[in-house]
């Protein structure tokens, strides 16, 4: 592993990583967050009675809209032409908890983790935003990215169960 950070030149001051030489691939990311809500939160989600309207597809629709601003919100990251984002939910009755999973696709010089990670955490916010009103106790318990491929290094990272 590279212990060296990209993003500083040899004097310490913040640079954007310089792409330049780099061949475009495909690239792809996934990162996934996780909000946990009650169990009576969850049953109207499911069943689109929560007042703001449609939870989940209102949070599609940020998630991917959130991609595509992450240059804007993240100092060093380039301003990308994504080519595909998709945002999937799965809904666990158990633990009362939607795990959003965003994946991002690219063909360029540069990986798109940080558009993934943006695209599930604003998912997850959004989610949080439209049900605030009926639910206090809401948790995003965890934002992380599950894999990217592409570029020089293919590689899969696996959570740390705690």
């Amino acid at each position: 592993m590279n212990s060296k950070f990209t993003h500083f030149d040899n004097n310490g001051n913040a640079k954007m990583v310089d792409v330049s030489e780099k061949k475009k691939t495909e690239r792809v990311a996934i990162a996934i967050s996780k909000i946990k809500v009650s169990k009576e939160t969850l049953e109207l989600i499911k069943k689109g009675e929560i007042g703001k309207g449609d939870v989940l597809g209102v949070a599609r629709v940020a998630g991917i809209m959130a991609s595509k601003q992450t240059s804007n919100l993240i100092p060093m990251c380039h301003p990308l032409m994504i080519s595909s984002c998709n945002i999937d939910f799965e809904i666990n009755d158990e633990d009362s908890s939607i795990e959003i999973k965003a994946t991002v696709k690219i063909v360029d010089k540069t990986g798109v983790e940080m558009e993934a990670l943006t695209a599930a955490t604003i998912s997850a916010l959004t989610i949080y935003d439209m049900c605030k009103a009926v639910d206090k106790r809401m948790v995003i318990e965890y934002t992380h990215l599950l894999k990217k491929t592409g570029g020089r290094v293919e590689s899969l990272i696996f959570m740390i169960a705690l």
